[in-house]
C-alpha cells in the first residue's frame, strides 16, 4: 500500500474510532473521518459524540468532516422497521443510510475508498455491515473487532477521558434494552 492513500473512515463516536484509526495508520493509510449519524434521537446526544470524535481527531491530529444531522430523514429510512430488534433489519438500513452518505463523500474527495468504526462493536454484525458498505460504493472492509480492537478502544477511551454511551444512538435501541 501506498502511504499516500486516502481512506474516508466513518465515525460513530470517539472510543469507536480510537482503535479503528489506530488500525489504519498501521496499515499505512492516510486517515480522515467523516461523522455521520443521522440514527442519534437527541442532538445532545449527537452533540456529546461528536465532542468525542473532535478529541479523538485532535488527538491522532488528522482531520474529519460532520455531515449535516438529518434525523427525520434517518426515521424515514427506516419507517416500518421500528419494531425490529437490535442488531435486525432496521440496523441494515440504518447501515446503508449512514454509508451510502459516507460513499458519497469518499467519492467526491478522491479517496480510494471508505470504512466504518462500526466494526469495531460486538453488538454489530461485520458481514451485514460489510454488505451495506459494498452496496453503497467502494467499501473497504475492515473488522476492527480482530486483534482485540473492542478491547483496545476501550483502553484508548479511558485514557482520553471520552465519553461511552450505552446504545447504539436511535430511539428504538433505547427502548430495546429498556425490554431486555
Amino acid at each position: 500500500m501506498n502511504s499516500s492513500d486516502r481512506i474516508l473512515l466513518h465515525v460513530c463516536c470517539g472510543p469507536c474510532a480510537t482503535s479503528s484509526i489506530e488500525r489504519l495508520l498501521e496499515d499505512d493509510w492516510k486517515v480522515d473521518l467523516f461523522y455521520s449519524n443521522s440514527n442519534i434521537s437527541t442532538y445532545d446526544e449527537y452533540l456529546k459524540r461528536l465532542e468525542g470524535v473532535m478529541k479523538v481527531a485532535d488527538y491522532f491530529k488528522i482531520d474529519w468532516f460532520e455531515d449535516e444531522y438529518m434525523h427525520p430523514s434517518w426515521l424515514k429510512a427506516v419507517a416500518g422497521l421500528e419494531a425490529e430488534p437490535e442488531r435486525g433489519r432496521r440496523c441494515d438500513r440504518c447501515f446503508g443510510f449512514s454509508l451510502a452518505r459516507t460513499a458519497f463523500i469518499a467519492e467526491q474527495g478522491q479517496y480510494k475508498g471508505f470504512t466504518s468504526t462500526l466494526s469495531v462493536s460486538p453488538h454489530k454484525n461485520s458481514a451485514r455491515l460489510f454488505e451495506a458498505g459494498k452496496t453503497a460504493g467502494n467499501y473497504i472492509e475492515y473488522d476492527f473487532k480482530k486483534k482485540d480492537g473492542y478491547k483496545r478502544s476501550i483502553e484508548l477511551a479511558g485514557e482520553l477521558g471520552l465519553y461511552r454511551q450505552n446504545f447504539c444512538g436511535c430511539e428504538f435501541s433505547i427502548l430495546n434494552r429498556e425490554e431486555l
